[in-house]
């Protein structure tokens, strides 16, 4: 049978240096506990407090680029005279242009559903709660997967001369390898590549080549989906 747990009284106001005491706060102080600022916040409120006023800044950003903008809207649709090329809203025009790529099943179907599977499976593997630095732990054998699936898409992408994923997809390795070889490096903007995880290098990677497709598909694409120059007219 353990031993009763014995109480004295204290004159105290912190409650963790004297859990096991009854402290009598005076008058003139108040009771606190000495902790340390947690690296993780709780979602509510902090983090839907924060996603509601983002909304709200972007919502009103929108109204008043719609108060002093119009929208570049065309004439009423005429189906006896379409235009060329018949682009769809910019939202959807990264798509597109992976149309012109690859066949409809590929861009159309495989693509976008490797893309939301990964986004729904991704996080079950290999949890990164701390959002530790990829190359911090176990680099000779990460830096091998890497090669090796950074290799096979670029090879990929040269056979089908895809240049519009080629360009940004090296540009982002070429950066992941960098932190991967002077992970030691005293450089300020070393030590920031090197502390990310590998969930930053992927939604970067799909961020910039969203932006990619987006703007070739909305600025640099004519009659017959040809190349065009934007200044040319």
């Amino acid at each position: 049978m353990s031993e009763p747990k014995k109480f004295s009284a204290a004159l105290d106001s912190d409650s963790r240096r004297t859990p096991g005491r009854v402290a009598f706060v005076t008058r003139r102080t108040s009771p606190y506990v000495k902790a340390k600022d947690d690296a993780l916040v709780m979602t509510w409120p902090e983090t839907l407090f924060r996603a509601a006023v983002a909304v709200e800044a972007l919502g009103i950003v929108l109204v008043l680029l719609a108060l002093f903008w119009d929208a570049p809207l065309e004439g009423l649709a005429d189906p006896m005279q379409t235009p060329n090329p018949a682009k769809a809203p910019w939202y959807f025009l990264g798509l597109q242009e992976l149309l012109h790529y690859f066949p409809p099943v590929i861009a159309g179907v495989l693509i976008p559903g490797m893309v939301v599977a990964a986004l729904i499976v991704i996080p079950y593997f290999d949890i990164n709660v701390e959002a530790e630095g990829v190359w911090l732990r176990d680099r000779a054998r990460r830096l091998r997967i890497a090669i090796i699936a950074v290799g096979a898409l670029t090879i990929a992408l040269l056979l089908l001369q895809v240049w519009a994923i080629l360009t940004p997809t090296v540009v982002v390795a070429g950066f992941m390898f960098l932190a991967a070889a002077t992970p030691e490096s005293p450089g300020k903007f070393h030590r920031w590549l090197v502390s990310k995880p590998l969930s930053f290098w992927i939604m970067t990677w799909f961020l910039i080549q969203a932006t990619v497709l987006t703007t070739i598909g909305t600025f640099f694409r004519g009659a017959g989906w040809a190349w065009v120059w934007p200044w040319r007219g």
